[in-house]
């Protein structure tokens, strides 16, 4: 049996090699069937404060509508930024990531390529964002409030499967965002917190034939919604979504 990290980074390969064979119209058409869908989620029409991912030039979901629909409709956009954690730690990533806002669609269109390609926040702009985590990514801690929680995360992968689950690029920047997410919002009378609805959105070649699986660890959270770019909703069977 293959171990679980390295059939990780051979489906990654794989998965690499299907999505730079993946026309630019395609990925465009597949991303506003994407667009349609999720605006029609009652989850997303409810939510307040939306975490969008920034989508690379290429090869996944284009997420800019996303954004400008989410910032006409009054909802507070929260986006990534990566950066070294405050504290050195030997339980944690050299690189952390933490959802900060977005203003305006001025504002991103200002946000520059980081060393992956992805639009980013800069540094010097981060002491005027807010940050959904109490631990902000900035050391005067202003604006430090657990009133930043956040209603819905949409988050990128490589690769997913019928059942939600998603594989990542690898770096764990979400897994590990989530569980500090998790620690830090302790709001339930047993102590566990309420934790923010979670979409993927995936191209049609990255969702895996109905009998594969993405093979997944203890560490890896899977969705409660996948939407594909055929159209296509998926969630957890016991789900009845009302509209």
């Amino acid at each position: 049996m293959i171990p679980i990290r390295a059939a990780k980074k051979d489906l990654r390969r794989l998965m690499r090699s299907k999505l730079s064979a993946t026309p630019a119209e395609s990925v465009a058409v597949q991303s506003q069937k994407i667009m349609d869908a999720l605006i029609s989620l009652p989850e997303y029409r409810a939510a307040r404060r939306v975490s969008v991912y920034m989508s690379m030039t290429s090869g996944e979901v284009a997420t800019g509508s996303v954004v400008h629909d989410a910032l006409q409709h009054g909802k507070h956009v929260y986006i990534p930024y990566t950066h070294r954690p405050l504290t050195a730690s030997s339980d944690q990533p050299s690189l952390v990531m933490d959802m900060v806002s977005l203003h305006s669609p001025e504002d991103y269109a200002q946000l520059q390529p980081d060393i992956w390609g992805i639009p980013s926040p800069s540094q010097e702009s981060i002491k005027a964002r807010k940050s959904c985590l109490e631990q902000l990514v900035r050391r005067d801690l202003v604006n430090g409030t657990r009133d930043f929680r956040l209603d819905m995360i949409i988050v990128p992968g490589m690769a997913f499967d019928a059942h939600r689950r998603r594989l990542g690029h690898g770096k764990g920047f979400y897994d590990y965002f989530l569980k500090r997410y998790q620690d830090s919002h302790q709001t339930g009378p047993d102590g566990a917190a309420k934790m923010p609805f979670l979409v993927g959105l995936a191209l049609r070649e990255q969702v895996l034939p109905e009998a594969d699986q993405i093979p997944t660890e203890a560490s890896d959270w899977r969705l409660d919604c996948l939407i594909v770019g055929d159209g296509r909703i998926l969630r957890a069977p016991e789900e009845s979504p009302s509209s």
